[in-house]
Order: structure tokens, then sequence, then C-alpha cells
């Protein structure tokens, strides 16, 4: 049994370490937000959410299809997928009560434990059959309908009452039959465990041979050495049944295991969901643009993270590009430049995670990877300088660039003069568009800007942070040709009342 509900034909692993540009993506796009709603509290709904928003290597088309898919049931019967990964994390949770048999290094103890653990595993395998056969007619999806299918083929009620049955005859409550063959010096060989009863057409009397009848004799109750030597003849012919049993019941638990771990993605895109329309932001599962078009379209586009950390509605952004290789963001001081490209950046990597976006529609091209270089803070240890932190960040981007990626860019080499950020910014981008790498790119710099614009590099867009005439700020991104000023006294004299700046000037 496989659940496959990540990838349609392997499982997810979520022990692996996180790619290099990880770090910095969760720092620039503040992604704890989205992974602390995601988690609801639970540790390991988060762990899960952040290991497949950086899986490598990064889903396929298909894959993100396949996600899309499951993740639409799952936004229409919430409580049915709620009520599958309870099954399965009380499964899962089941094993700590059988540890310290299934870790013995005796055969018996092994034995013991595995059937334990199989029989409370058997009203887990139960509770979720009986499930699925109650509400499976819900679902349309491949994944989830392909799983159901399988588990009701092969978890009929007559197999589990059947393996109800052995687990019991595998307790030994009663005596416990062995046969074996003297070898070489006399010395005891081929121990086989013999099934209680005329039993040959059963599961066990399949896995086991029966052997002659044979004398019998007993242990004094003070005899010690030979109480000893029947512990070792039980262990030597328990051990294929203990190995047998044991790897049967790690199966199904690793089935439990799996499945948790796959539902535990999905009820965090539920938290999610719900955390996000509870402040009045839109999502929608977003449309997969033609490879190599790098068109953008999208309404109503959000940043997730300000929106879940504000704790209110925020404001979204429209745009439609029909070939979007470079974007070029200027406009007002405090006017969502930033955070456009952040919900620029979550919606990309949202996407290629198979998980739906905060907007009202979606459509774009899917990254193979994303990487951000935003601006930081001065080293307060002043082991490097800012200029030359910048340089180091961009360096490691480059040694891990490919076709197709997307690149986003917030103020940076803002550090050093106009001039000379404006000669790098111009000289980094022309290198990443020759290499096929997408780029975004806020920025206060004018003569880049500028320079951008008056030899405007195939597939470029301009966008602005939109200003109204007397100075507010809607806090939307709309086309527009660079400025030459950022309107900073309007935040001057926002923070410091009207007239302030004349008088400062004065």
């Amino acid at each position: 049994m496989r659940a496959r509900l990540l990838h349609r034909d392997r499982d997810v692993h979520i022990d692996r370490a996180l790619p290099p540009a990880a770090s910095d993506l969760r720092e620039d796009l503040e992604l704890d937000a989205v992974l602390d709603a995601m988690g609801g509290g639970d540790s390991f709904l988060s762990d899960v959410a952040l290991q497949v928003l950086f899986e490598e290597p990064r889903p396929s088309a298909g894959t993100i299809k396949y996600r899309q898919a499951i993740l639409a049931d799952v936004l229409e019967a919430p409580d049915v997928i709620r009520a599958m990964y309870a099954i399965a994390v009380r499964a899962v949770g089941k094993e700590r009560e059988h540890w310290w048999g299934l870790s013995s290094r005796h055969p018996s103890g092994v034995l013991h434990g595995a059937v334990g653990l199989m029989k409370a595993l058997l009203g887990d395998l139960r509770a979720f059959r009986g499930l699925i056969d109650e509400e499976g007619g819900r679902f349309r999806s491949g994944g989830l309908t392909r799983l159901f299918a399988t588990l009701q083929a092969e978890l009929t009620e007559d197999y589990l009452e059947d393996i109800e049955r052995e687990m019991e005859r595998l307790s030994f409550e009663g005596e416990l039959r062995l046969t074996a063959r003297l070898g070489p010096g006399n010395e005891g060989t081929d121990y086989v465990l013999q099934a209680p009863g005329d039993d040959r057409g059963s599961f066990l009397g399949r896995l086991l041979d029966r052997g002659p009848e044979g004398y019998s004799f007993r242990i004094h109750e003070r005899d010690m050495a030979g109480a000893r030597i029947l512990s070792e003849l039980r262990n030597l012919g328990l051990y294929d049944v203990a190995i047998a049993v044991g790897r049967a019941t790690g199966h199904v638990l690793g089935f439990f295991q799996a499945l948790r771990t796959e539902l535990a993605f999905y009820v965090g895109c539920l938290n999610l969901r719900d955390a996000l329309t509870a402040l009045d932001t839109p999502i929608c599962i977003p449309r997969r643009a033609p490879e190599g078009s790098r068109r953008l379209r999208f309404q109503g586009l959000r940043d997730p993270s300000l929106a879940l950390g504000a704790g209110h509605a925020v404001v979204g952004s429209d745009l439609d590009i029909e070939s979007a290789r470079l974007g070029i963001v200027t406009g007002a001081n405090e006017g969502g430049k930033s955070t456009f490209l952040r919900s620029l950046g979550l919606a990309h990597l949202m996407l290629g995670a198979g998980i739906f976006v905060a907007a009202g529609s979606f459509e774009a091209e899917p990254c193979p990877n994303l990487f951000t270089h935003f601006s930081r803070e001065e080293d307060a240890e002043l082991e490097r300088g800012h200029f030359d932190e910048e340089l180091a960040r961009l360096d490691a981007i480059v040694e891990e660039l490919g076709r197709g990626d997307l690149v986003l860019f917030n103020e940076s080499f803002g550090s050093t003069n106009e001039r000379e950020g404006s000669e790098i910014a111009r000289d980094v981008v022309r290198a990443l568009l020759e290499s096929d790498v997408r780029v975004f790119f806020v920025t206060h710099m004018y003569a880049f800007a500028r320079g951008c614009f008056e030899d405007s590099p195939r597939g470029t867009v301009f966008l602005r942070a939109e200003r109204e005439a007397d100075g507010t700020r809607t806090f939307r991104i709309v086309r527009g040709e660079p400025l030459q000023t950022s309107f900073a006294e309007d935040v001057f004299e926002e923070v410091f009342g009207d007239g302030a700046s004349q008088e400062a000037v004065g």
C-alpha cells in the first residue's frame, strides 16, 4: 500500500537538508508567517510544509497538476481530509505503545511487540476503510481515487478478519510447538515453528512447515539452566516468524506514516486557506503558462505574509504581461514595492509546490528555482562591508542559477554611490537575461532604471508604486516609466507634520 498523494510514482521524503537558497527566501519573503498559519500550532504540519515548499528536485509540471487536482478535492471536503489525517496520526502514535517489544533483541519480544501493534493497527485500517466507503464518492482527483480504490480492493473485511485470526494464534497463549533436526555433534538445527491444529491452508500454515510428532518432557521449576535452554530454543523457533510478522507490521505502519506526512501537507493548506479567508484574502489555484512563454497574469495578487502578520486584508495588484523576462519596479517610498516583490515571490514558490496563491486569479510559468537578493542591514560585527556582503550573496546565487530561474532583487547595490551601483546592476541584469534567467528588480537608482527604459531588453516591463496627486499611496503596483523622484518628502511630512519639509529646507 502506498499513499502517494504528492507524487504519482514515488513517496515523499521530508528529512533532507534544505537547499542553500532556502534561508534567504525564508527571511526575504517573510515565509514564517505562512508556515505558522499552515501549522496551526502543530510543528509537524509546518515542518512538512517547509520541506515541500523547498523540495528538490522541483516538482515537474505533471506533478504540479497532480497536486492541484488533489488540492481541489481537499478544499471541497476538508472534514474528510481532517478525519483521514486524524486516523493516520492515531495509528502512528501506537508505535510508541509497543516500542519496547519491537526494539527487543530477542525474537520472542519482537514477535510479541509486532503482534500487539498489528492488532492495534487493525482498528485503524477498519476505520480508514469505513471512512472511504462512506465518503470516497465525493472525490474526483486521480491521486485520491486511486488510493481509495486500492484500499477498497486490498482491505476487504475477509482479509482483515484473516489477519486478526492469525495474530491471535501468534499470541501463543497456549503451547508453543517446534520441530528440529539433529545436526553434526547432535546439535539441534532447522528449528521450525509449527502451527497449532491442522491449518496447512491458512496464512500461518503456508508460512510455516509442519513436522512429525515427538516425545515430550518437563523441566523442573527450579532448573534454571534448563529454563534458559528452553528460552533459547523458543527464540530459535520464533526467529523466522518474528521477522515475517515484524516486516508485515512495519509495512502497515509505514503506510500510515507516509499517509500522515502527505496528508499533513494538505491539512496545512486547509489551515492556510482558513486563515486567509478569515482576513478577506482571496485564494485561487493558479494556472501554468506554457513553457518558455514567460507569461505573467494576475488579478488581486496579495502578500499573504503581510496579511497574516498584520491581521487584516491588504491591497492587491493586477498585471497582464504576455512575456515578462525583466521587471523594473520604481516609485514612491513606502508605496508597496517590496510588498509586491514578496507577493510575486510567494506566488511562484506556492505555484511550484502545487499550492493555491493569494490572488483572485494567477497565471505564470513555474520557475525551476527561485532566488532573492534583498538589501540587508549593515553587518553589526563589521566582518565585511555592506557592499562586499551583497556581492558575496550574489556570487552564491550565481553558482546555483539555471535557465528559467527567477531572481528577485530588492534595493540591491544601493550601498555604493548611484553611478557605480547602477553600472553594477545593469551588468548583472544583462548577464542574467543572456542566461535566460528572469529578473524582477525593485530599485531607487534612477540612472539604472532610466537606462533600462531607454534601452529596453526584449520582454521588459516597467512598474511603479501608485501615488495619487495628493501624495496618498494606494499600495498598488501599476505600469509606469521610472520617475526621478521617490517622493520621500511625503513620508517626511506624514511623520513630522504638514509643512515640516519646508521648514527643514528653510
